[in-house]
Formats: C-alpha cells, sequence, structure tokens
C-alpha cells in the first residue's frame, strides 16, 4: 500500500506537533503540510491535494464543520472526487456528531484514540469506507436506527449515512445465514449492545452474570463474524436482528 498523504488542520502546536512526530516513525503516512486555521487549511488542502484531511472541530476562524463543508464541495481530493475528510475531536455531543455527517466528514475520531487505531482509521477512510470512533457510534447506530425505523431514506441531514469501521457487510467471511443461529438470549443481548450498554448494564438488565454476559458477546461476535461490539452492532441493524 502507497504512503497515505494528510494535511493536519489543528489549532493547537502540540497537538499538531505530535501528530507529526507520531506520524513520523509510521511508513504508512506522510504529512504533507499543516494549518493552524481553517483558512489556511482549506488553501492548503486545494494547493497540496492530500489523501486525507485530518481536521478539528473546534478551529479559531472557519469551524471544523464548516471547513469539511467546503472541502466537500471543491472536489480536491487527489483519488476521488471528493477530497476525504477524517475528523479528530475532543467533541462527542451529538448535535456535533451529526453534523459533521452532515456536512460529509468520511470518518469521525477521538482525540483519545491510540496511534494504532489512528492509523486504522486513516487506511480505511483511504479505502473509501467510514470509521467511527467507538466512543460515539451509539449516536451514528440510534440515528441509523431511527431512519430505518421512521420510513425516511438513509442519511443525517442529507448526507449518506456513514457506516462504523472497518467494512461491515463487505467481509468475505461473513454469511448473514449464520444470524439465524443466535439465540433468544444472545438476541437479547445483542439488543441491548446496540443500544450502548455495557457488559455490566446488560448484566444488570438481565439478571446474569458479567462472566455470563462476556460469553454470550463473544458467541454474538463468532456468529456475525464481527471483529467488536460495534461491528456487530451495525450488522445487526442493517439486517433487521433488532429493529
Amino acid at each position: 500500500m502507497s504512503q497515505i498523504s494528510v494535511v493536519l488542520i489543528e489549532d493547537h502546536d502540540l497537538t499538531r506537533v505530535g501528530l507529526r512526530t507520531a506520524f513520523q516513525q509510521r511508513r504508512e503516512v506522510k504529512v504533507i503540510g499543516e494549518a493552524a486555521n481553517g483558512k489556511e487549511g482549506l488553501e492548503l488542502v486545494t494547493d497540496m491535494k492530500p489523501d486525507i484531511a485530518i481536521v478539528d472541530i473546534g478551529l479559531p476562524d472557519i469551524d471544523g464543520i464548516e471547513l469539511t463543508r467546503r472541502l466537500k464541495k471543491n472536489g480536491s481530493g487527489s483519488r476521488d472526487s471528493k477530497q476525504k475528510v477524517l475528523i479528530l475531536t475532543m467533541q462527542d455531543n451529538e448535535e456535533t456528531v451529526l453534523a459533521a455527517f452532515a456536512a460529509g466528514a468520511d470518518s469521525y475520531c477521538m482525540k483519545d484514540v491510540n496511534l494504532e487505531k489512528l492509523i486504522e482509521a486513516l487506511i480505511v477512510t483511504q479505502e473509501g469506507n467510514n470509521w467511527v470512533d467507538p466512543t460515539i457510534a451509539r449516536i451514528v447506530l440510534q440515528q441509523a436506527r431511527h431512519s430505518s425505523t421512521s420510513g425516511r431514506s438513509p442519511g443525517f441531514a442529507g448526507a449518506a449515512r456513514p457506516k462504523v469501521a472497518p467494512q461491515m457487510n463487505t467481509s468475505p467471511e461473513y454469511n448473514p445465514q449464520q444470524q439465524t443461529s443466535l439465540t433468544e438470549r444472545e438476541l437479547q443481548v445483542l439488543e441491548l449492545i446496540v443500544a450502548g450498554c455495557s457488559n455490566a448494564a446488560i448484566s444488570d438488565r438481565l439478571y446474569i452474570t458479567v462472566g455470563t454476559v462476556k460469553t454470550h458477546v463473544r458467541n454474538i461476535l463468532n456468529k456475525l463474524c464481527a471483529d467488536d461490539r460495534t461491528q456487530a452492532a451495525v450488522r445487526a441493524l442493517r439486517s433487521g436482528l433488532v429493529g
């Protein structure tokens, strides 16, 4: 895989320097430009045409959501008709998350994400998929669920509904027929996973031990060929296992 070229648009100097330094240690990513505000970032992305723009939301002039909207409108990406944007922020409230996806963000990461996960997010984004931080995945799932149950076309204020990375239903190991092997208890646990409940919360709701919950979660992941709880939740929503 060729290096992923990125532009960092972040107003906090220490954060920006830290990201650049971390990426310099990795061969998968190459930082080709940096900007401390939205205006500079827009000009830099237009000139440099990176694979991905890493954008902070709390920029001092043009906020990250508006910047994302402008980057997508410009369509200045080097390998796609539109520039790929990965939001990297500390903001995890529902309004901000949905606004970012409505503006066209491809992926959404929290700033406390570790380097390995951030690299994974960049790779997934570069491949044309979406990566959603598990911290805010519940918001995305709830919105997707609301859209499906209300009969409206999927979307966030007109934007395409994001997938929760990586490549939820495109894995060759994924076999929808395996869903039918879920037991009634596993379906109950899956419903609570989709609702964003922790193992402890599921234990309290179903009056079973945390160890039993972990066993059910492990079985669910195996049967849905899912890597984690978020992936299992998305597959459950899309397949109609939970509604």
